[in-house]
C-alpha cells in the first residue's frame, strides 16, 4: 500500500518536496491528529519474546506530544526489544541528518532508530539502525541528533559488516525501538518512557 504523509499541507509521496531552510518536518508530534499508521513490532515475533511496545499521542489543554511507552522484558542475555514503526516513502538524499527533540523517562534511557530501504518489510530482512541515548529530563526536552551516514546494517541484533549501504533515495520504514542489549555492553529492562514532540530531517552547516 501506498503511504502519504502530510505535514503542514506537504505530501511526502516519491520525494521530499521543498525544504524550508534546510529542515523538512517528517513527524510534527505537537500537531498530528492521530498515530493510526504506527504499528507495534516487539519480540513477540519470536515465541520467548515478553516484551511490549505502545505509541500515543497524550494531549491536554496546554500540549500534545507523542509518548513512545515500553515495556522492556529480555531473555537473561540481553536479547529482546519492544518497538513501533510506521511506513514511509522519503528521498532525503539531499539531507545529513534527523534531529529529534525528545525526553525520556523510566528504567532506560538507551534507544534506536529502525530504517528499512526498497519495501523491505520482512522480519528476515536487514534494518539499519543507529542507537542513541535520550536526554533524561522530568521538565525539559533535549536534542538528540543521528548522522544519517551513520546508519549501519543491523540483522537480528548483529552488524552486518558487507551489506549493501542504506538506499536514502528510497526510505520504506521509520521505527523506533529500546533494545536489551545482547550483544552490547549495555543491558536494559523494565518500564520507560520516550516523549517526542518532533521529528525533521536536516542539511548540517
Amino acid at each position: 500500500m501506498r503511504f502519504l504523509h502530510v505535514v503542514a499541507g506537504v505530501v511526502f509521496g516519491s520525494m521530499i518536496l521543498n525544504p524550508i531552510n534546510g529542515n523538512e518536518i517528517l513527524f510534527d508530534f505537537t500537531k498530528a491528529s492521530n498515530v493510526d499508521d504506527w504499528q507495534e513490532i516487539s519480540d513477540t515475533v519470536r515465541t520467548v519474546g515478553m516484551s511490549k511496545a505502545v505509541l500515543s499521542l497524550q494531549k491536554t489543554q496546554v500540549f500534545q506530544r507523542a509518548i513512545f511507552f515500553s515495556l522492556l522484558n529480555p531473555q537473561p542475555n540481553g536479547a529482546g526489544f519492544a518497538g513501533v514503526r510506521t511506513p514511509v516513502t522519503w528521498d532525503l538524499r539531499e539531507f545529513n541528518e534527523f534531529r529529534m527533540k525528545c525526553r525520556g523517562q523510566g528504567q532506560n534511557s538507551h534507544y534506536k532508530v529502525v530504517l528499512r530501504h526498497k519495501n523491505s518489510s520482512s522480519n528476515d530482512d536487514i534494518e539499519y539502525e543507529q542507537f542513541f541515548e535520550a536526554p533524561m529530563s522530568g521538565s525539559s526536552f533535549g536534542e538528540v541528533v543521528l548522522p544519517l551516514a551513520n546508519f549501519k546494517a543491523y540483522f537480528r541484533g548483529r552488524e552486518i559488516k558487507d551489506a549493501e549501504p542504506l538506499d536514502l533515495g528510497h526510505l520504506t520504514m521509520f521505527g523506533l525501538q529500546v533494545y536489551g542489549g545482547v550483544y552490547l555492553p549495555i543491558k536494559q529492562s523494565g518500564v520507560s518512557a520516550l516523549e517526542i514532540e518532533l521529528i525533521e530531517a536536516r542539511k548540517a552547516n
